[in-house]
């Protein structure tokens, strides 16, 4: 093992329980004030706004496309619901008090794709099929873009890979495949059999490694460069995948409205996002934190087996270091989570934003989504469990009522809100359902 990777286990609690497979709370120690860190990002509002406009162009051709949308008029978005049941239960359980308000932020149910992937891998996709056609003459940004139904055979002269561990792959397959590209989604060893019939029956070609991600991600890589004609979606470094998560916050600043909650220095917002390469959850962080400032608190959740970005933050190794260099096996349940490497481009931008990542046992995730099942009558995925972690660790851990603490948001907590962000669950089948349901570990 590298001898900075010892020092760090040996000198990081967080980081040496991890290597043990342990669950664990790490707290970002190089968290700054918002203001004072707006101007150095990379990454600006005005570019989250410009995806915003961008989707609001495609709204009509995703009506079209997607009749499930025309409720929306073609915006593809999700519920956020209040779970007071969920918070009674998780209350009494662990004799834990949560103070405040607890929602659940349900991407589990966003159209098209029925996870978080349908925001990033979507837009990511539209971005691609707005450039080329603008730049083959096929439409103006003043026109309706109901018109690319109609133009299937050109964009089929175009091809689309990606690598996925399930979700990615199911947003940028559907999407590409209606569009009418040729797309080829690498699936990693963790990837649903269910995920893979769905896109097959799409007309996409899944091709399945034994590997993991991170190989799934070179093999796609690989492929398509050997072809002029292909697109590649990086899941590891995507800009434009990140800034389709990141217009998730403006979107839920309306809904916050509309349900009459104030965020402010009085009312604070905690939010736990499960978190695989990195992209969904700091996407959406980064948009957060645009609008709400230091008002608002983020932390990402990991399987105990596969904590990547906690890694890579903690080290300040970012992509340079895998889990399996401390000695886990990088194998969890929770398939959308399972990825060794984080993205090097997310933990950079995290790396003043972030305030902290929680660690989960895998039995937990069944456990979350039977206690969901109970008291609200909703169904997510097991990866998508993972938020509920957060929602228990600022109180289970002695550092979680250090950062309340630190923070002056002691008297503040009965003002708080809390949001779990499901990432997944609408399209799992009933099979499958039933499945995790009876699953204990």
């Amino acid at each position: 093992m590298d001898t900075r990777l010892q020092k760090l286990i040996f000198e990081n609690p967080a980081v040496f329980k991890v290597s043990k497979g342990e669950e664990t709370l790490w707290l970002n120690p190089l968290k700054e004030p918002f203001e004072l860190i707006r101007d150095e990002l990379s990454v600006t509002k005005e570019q989250i706004r410009d995806a915003s406009e961008r989707l609001d162009r495609f709204a009509p051709f995703i009506e079209e496309a997607f009749p499930e949308t025309k409720e929306s008029d073609g915006i593809i978005e999700s519920p956020l619901r209040e779970i007071e049941n969920m918070k009674e239960l998780l209350s009494q359980k662990f004799s834990i008090e949560i103070a405040g308000r607890l929602l659940l932020k349900m991407d589990s149910d966003l159209p098209i794709a029925g996870s978080v992937k349908a925001r990033g891998g979507i837009y990511e996709v539209l971005h691609y099929t707005e450039k080329l056609a603008l730049e083959n003459g096929i439409i103006t940004e003043d026109d309706n873009y109901r018109e690319l139904v109609n133009h299937k055979d050109f964009f089929n002269k175009y091809a689309i890979h990606v690598g996925s561990t399930g979700n990615l792959g199911l947003s940028i397959g559907i999407m590409s495949a209606v569009i009418g590209y040729r797309v080829t989604v690498h699936m990693s060893r963790e990837a649903k059999q269910w995920k893979k019939d769905k896109l097959r029956s799409y007309g996409v070609n899944v091709i399945e490694y034994d590997g993991d991600f991170t190989e799934a991600v070179h093999q796609g890589r690989a492929l398509s460069d050997t072809d002029p004609m292909s697109y590649f979606v990086d899941d590891e470094n995507s800009i434009n995948l990140f800034m389709g998560y990141a217009v998730a916050a403006e979107r839920l600043e309306r809904q916050l409205e509309e349900m009459d909650i104030t965020i402010d220095e009085e009312h604070p917002l905690f939010v736990y996002l499960p978190c695989g390469v990195g992209g969904a959850p700091g996407g959406i962080t980064f948009g957060l934190k645009h609008i709400f400032g230091d008002n608002v608190h983020c932390f990402f959740v990991e399987p105990t087996n596969c904590p990547s970005m906690l890694l890579g933050m903690a080290s300040e190794l970012h992509n340079d270091v895998s889990v399996y260099d401390i000695g886990l096996s990088g194998i969890t349940h929770a398939d959308g989570l399972a990825v060794g490497r984080p993205s090097k481009l997310v933990g950079k931008l995290m790396e003043k934003l972030l305030s902290g990542v929680f660690t989960i046992d895998d039995y937990r995730l069944y456990d979350f989504l039977r206690d969901l099942d109970k008291s609200e009558g909703i169904f997510i995925e097991p990866s998508a469990c993972a938020a509920f972690k957060g929602v228990l660790g600022l109180e289970e851990y002695l550092d979680g009522r250090a950062y309340v603490e630190d923070n002056e948001l002691t008297e503040l907590m009965d003002n708080a809100v809390h949001i779990a962000w499901a990432t997944g669950g609408a399209l799992v089948p009933s099979k499958e359902r039933g499945e995790f349901m009876e699953t204990y570990l």
